[in-house]
């Protein structure tokens, strides 16, 4: 018995140490991705900026006419029309390298090193499970790494099916940055075995898909809002204004704002059926472990104020006049939502499940 505690204790230090290796890593992927930025070219300025202000072309029909063998042949007529009315026919941005030989090779290493630290904290996370056999989500410490680790590897993943999403990598590598110092600064708690309550199958099952869940819509968010700030510059520069240095260096070279919306809502509304089913597998757990399917817990009640607030952003898109703006901002407000439903409930509210460890 003394010696498999003093094992487990040996890996949760093990865990503990591949967690701060990580950080030091995502340091160096975080200093990369600014170099990335900073080296980019600037030079592509014009781009938006013609895309903005050439004259709309109507939608014409052209038929070409080939002659063969003395016989006139007319070739199918080829359509050529804009988007919808209102919509801006804008070239997405060179990228975060900007087109650069130089500000791509940093970002190549940033991606690198992103990787290299995703491994790192992935170990840490399974050290963490194995030293107490269990699942590595009982407290806000161990759910807090989980979740930076799933949503670095829901990047990559994005990455890794060919997508150009590069420009997530500076926001998101800063933002794990920030909730591993807290989880190890002030949410850390030690290794321990779970109360009750929490031991149960139920909770690889609720849990894990509430991390999944999470960690797409923060993707979904930062698309959300880059999609504003781009689109504010589109307009800008529609309206023959001329937006600032700092501007046209950065938001010149993210996507076209349509691009970002899309991306937003295609994440959010391929993870929203998954939100579902988290709060589904949430009442089924409640219903084992307190008798009750639902009884308007704080977290239950703020889980499914987001689900109201995802559900709402998904309308909003498909109802005319809600679109693109507003509805990004319902977006923002939801995801602000599940974020409280994490932080705030745990932190700040007196609930059944105040077990968070802090």
């Amino acid at each position: 018995m003394i010696l498999a505690a003093e094992t487990n204790e040996s890996l949760a230090q093990l865990s503990n140490e591949f967690v701060y290796a990580s950080m030091a890593v995502y340091t160096l992927a975080f200093l990369a991705h600014i170099a990335e930025w900073v080296f980019g070219s600037r030079s592509k300025v014009g781009r938006t900026a013609a895309a903005l202000t050439r004259p709309e072309p109507k939608a014409t029909v052209s038929v070409q006419v080939k002659k063969a063998g003395g016989t006139t042949v007319l070739e199918k007529p080829k359509i050529v029309t804009r988007s919808a009315a209102g919509a801006r026919d804008v070239p997405d941005g060179p990228g975060a390298a900007g087109g650069t030989v130089k500000g791509d090779l940093y970002g190549r290493i940033a991606v690198a090193l992103t990787v290299l630290a995703f491994a790192l904290e992935a170990v840490g996370v399974i050290a963490r499970a194995v030293s107490v056999q269990r699942a590595p989500w009982g407290n806000m410490y161990e759910f807090s790494t989980t979740f930076s680790t799933v949503a670095v590897g829901v990047y990559l993943a994005f990455l890794l099916a060919g997508r150009n999403v590069r420009w997530i990598g500076l926001p998101l590598v800063t933002t794990v940055l920030l909730d591993l110092g807290v989880a190890t600064t002030l949410l850390y708690t030690e290794s321990d075995q779970l109360v009750p309550a929490l031991d149960s199958y139920w909770l690889w099952i609720h849990v894990s898909t509430a991390i999944f869940c999470g960690a797409v819509l923060y993707l979904g968010a930062v698309a959300t809002l880059l999609y504003l700030f781009r689109d504010s510059y589109e307009n800008k520069l529609a309206g023959g204004g001329t937006p600032g240095r700092f501007a046209r260096s950065v938001l010149e070279r993210l996507p076209a704002a349509a691009t970002l919306d899309k991306f937003a809502y295609r994440v959010n509304a391929a993870i929203f059926p998954l939100w579902t089913f988290t709060i589904i597998a949430g009442a089924i757990w409640a219903g084992d472990a307190w008798g009750r399917y639902w009884g308007w817990d704080a977290k239950e009640v703020w889980s499914f104020i987001t689900w109201v607030g995802y559900a709402a952003y998904l309308h909003a898109r498909a109802t005319a006049g809600w679109k693109g703006r507003k509805a990004a901002y319902i977006a923002l407000v939801a995801f602000a939502c599940f974020l409280f439903n994490y932080y705030g409930v745990n932190i700040f509210v007196n609930s059944l499940h105040s077990y968070a460890g802090v």
